[in-house]
C-alpha cells in the first residue's frame, strides 16, 4: 500500500484552505496548511510535501515569487507547483508558467477538477525511484515495499540509509555537499552536523557490500556523488 501524498495548500483565506483540504482529504491525501510564504516556506523544508498548491494573490510575498523562490533553490526547485487563482487573463497564465508552475487552476474550480489535475501533474513529474522501483548496476530500491536488492539479494539499511539512498539513485551523476545532502535527506529545519553525513556515508557503503560501494563515490573539496561511471 502506497504512502499517502502530502500536499501544502498556501492561500491567506483559511474558509478556502479548508474547502481544498477537505476535497483532497477524501482523495486519500494528506494536507498541510500555510496562509502566507514564510509560512509555506518553513513547511517544505520541514515536511517535504509532494505537491504545492498556490495561492497567487497574497499580503507580503505573493504567490509567484514564491513560486520564483522555490523554483531558484536547489533543496526545492522539483516540488511540483498548481498556481491557484482568480487571475483568468492568458498574460496572467504566462506569467505563471514562466516562472515555472507546473499547473494553473482559474477560480472558482470544482474539487472533482482540482483533484483530477493534481493527480495529472504528480503522475507527470514524479520520478522513478520515488513510487516505481528504480535499478543501477544489479541494485533495485523499491520505495512501496521499502526494500533494497542487490543482484536479488535482500540488503538491510536503516531508515536514514535508506532515504540517502533513494536520494542518490533519483539524483544520480551530480555531486552533493554534506550541506546539501542534511536539507534534502534530513530537511531544511532539522539541526544534524555535516560529519553526520560521514557517518551514515559510511554505513550505507557497508550497507552495499564490495559489489556496489563503489556507488557512493568521495568527491574532494565538495561532498559525494551517486554514479555508476568510475570516477
Amino acid at each position: 500500500m502506497s504512502v499517502a501524498k502530502r500536499v501544502l495548500i498556501v492561500d491567506d483565506e483559511a474558509p478556502i484552505r479548508e474547502m481544498i483540504a477537505v476535497a483532497l482529504e477524501m482523495a486519500g491525501y494528506e494536507c498541510i496548511e500555510a496562509e502566507n510564504a514564510q509560512q509555506a516556506h518553513a513547511a517544505v523544508l520541514d515536511q517535504k510535501p509532494d505537491m504545492v498548491l498556490l495561492d497567487w494573490m497574497m499580503p507580503g510575498t505573493n504567490g509567484i515569487d514564491f513560486a520564483r523562490r522555490l523554483r531558484r533553490d536547489e533543496v526545492t526547485s522539483n516540488i511540483p507547483i498548481i498556481m491557484l487563482t482568480a487571475k483568468a487573463e492568458e498574460d496572467n497564465k504566462i506569467q505563471g508558467l514562466e516562472v515555472g508552475v507546473d499547473d494553473y487552476i482559474t477560480k472558482p474550480f470544482s474539487p472533482r477538477e482540482l483533484v483530477a489535475r493534481l493527480k495529472t501533474v504528480l503522475r507527470r513529474t514524479t520520478p522513478k525511484g520515488i513510487e516505481e522501483p528504480v535499478t543501477v548496476d544489479d541494485l533495485t530500491l523499491d520505495p512501496i515495499s521499502h526494500r533494497v536488492l542487490s543482484s536479488n539479494s535482500p540488503l538491510e539499511l536503516g531508515p536514514t540509509e535508506f532515504r540517502l539512498l533513494q536520494f542518490f539513485m533519483t539524483h544520480q551523476d551530480r555531486a552533493y555537499s554534506r550541506g546539501q545532502l542534511l536539507d534534502m535527506v534530513w530537511g531544511g529545519n532539522v539541526y544534524v552536523e555535516e560529519r553526520t553525513v560521514d557517518v551514515h556515508i559510511r554505513r550505507l557503503r557497508k550497507a552495499l557490500g564490495e559489489r556496489h560501494d563503489y556507488l557512493i563515490q568521495t568527491v574532494r573539496g565538495t561532498g559525494y556523488r551517486f554514479s555508476a561511471q568510475l570516477s
